[in-house]
């Protein structure tokens, strides 16, 4: 049972939509992949995405991403390595003495 677990692919390719933007009211690129989720840790590789785009121009296009998926160790350090930095923006003072 545990071999059949491991013997799942590790990378997969999968056709994406690639959308970029700029123009006075949007600055966006945007990676919607076919039929798959992306969990922490996992690592997205689009290839022949359109990489420049001047403004005023908005281009779409279909290509190829390469996902490959994290392993559980990965998954649960990129999960802690977000809550530790999350909690940086929690820093809170508490003083008894005001500024003018």
């Amino acid at each position: 049972m545990i071999r059949s677990l491991r013997a799942a692919p590790r990378s997969v390719q999968v056709l994406c939509t690639v959308d970029v933007e700029q123009s006075r009211d949007s600055l966006h690129a945007h990676v919607d992949l076919d039929g798959i989720d992306v969990g922490p840790g996992d690592t997205v590789i689009v290839e022949d995405a359109p990489w420049q785009v001047g403004f005023g121009e908005r281009r779409i296009r279909r290509c190829r991403a390469l996902v490959t998926r994290a392993g559980w160790f990965e998954r649960l350090r990129t999960k802690l390595a977000a809550h530790l930095a999350l909690t940086e923006l929690y820093e809170v003072s508490f003083s008894t003495w005001r500024r003018p």
